[in-house]
């Protein structure tokens, strides 16, 4: 399938919602999005989570503060995302700075989330060395069915777009590069060799 600078939206986040919506259709997880970090020595580090939100102020997905990804973000607080989704040969990538979303956006969305997921969240101590699973599981059980408040090292991260590249598949590897970046208050699109 070809991309044409003509079929682009003159603003990033347009384009990223219509991708998105096309792939609802082919792709069981479209919000899945690898995020890339770095430590405050640049060694880098790379991992899977979904995506929440997504509007003019960036991109936000939640995770604990405590968790490696987390103490990464507040030693370097910059990133790297990849959608990929693969049915419509498609990728996006987003490059920007990152800010923690409000204790009041983290609280709302953490509400939303199913018991289970809550509970999970308040027990572990994500990236911290696990004796067993049965530690885990124990401290699930410990916090029962209780309607469980926002745990404090836990909330969501926003990415503040810099820099977003919409790539589209071709055949002989001639794929079709376009990236949007920021130039005196405007987006600016250029084709870029595959």
């Amino acid at each position: 399938m070809e991309l044409r600078r003509t079929d682009l939206d003159a603003d990033p986040l347009r384009q990223f919602r219509t991708w998105f919506d096309d792939a609802a259709a082919v792709v069981r997880m479209r919000e899945a999005m690898a995020v890339a970090t770095a430590d405050a020595e640049g060694a880098p580090s790379v991992r899977m989570v979904l995506l929440k939100a997504a509007d003019e102020r960036g991109l936000v997905f939640f995770t604990h503060y405590t968790s490696r990804k987390g103490r990464e973000l507040e030693a370097n607080p910059r990133a790297a995302l990849l959608f990929h989704w693969d049915p419509l040969g498609r990728q996006v990538r987003v490059e920007g700075l990152v800010e923690r979303v409000s204790p009041e956006e983290s609280d709302a969305y953490f509400a939303t989330r199913p018991a289970g997921a809550r509970a999970g969240a308040s027990a572990s101590r994500q990236s911290e060395v696990l004796s067993d699973r049965g530690e885990l599981e124990r401290r699930v059980a410990e916090l029962g069915e209780a309607d469980l408040a926002r745990p404090k090292t836990w909330g969501g991260f926003r990415v503040v777009p810099e820099a977003w590249e919409f790539w589209q598949h071709r055949d002989d590897r001639l794929h079709d590069r376009f990236r949007y970046t920021r130039r005196d208050g405007a987006w600016l699109i250029e084709r870029l060799y595959p």
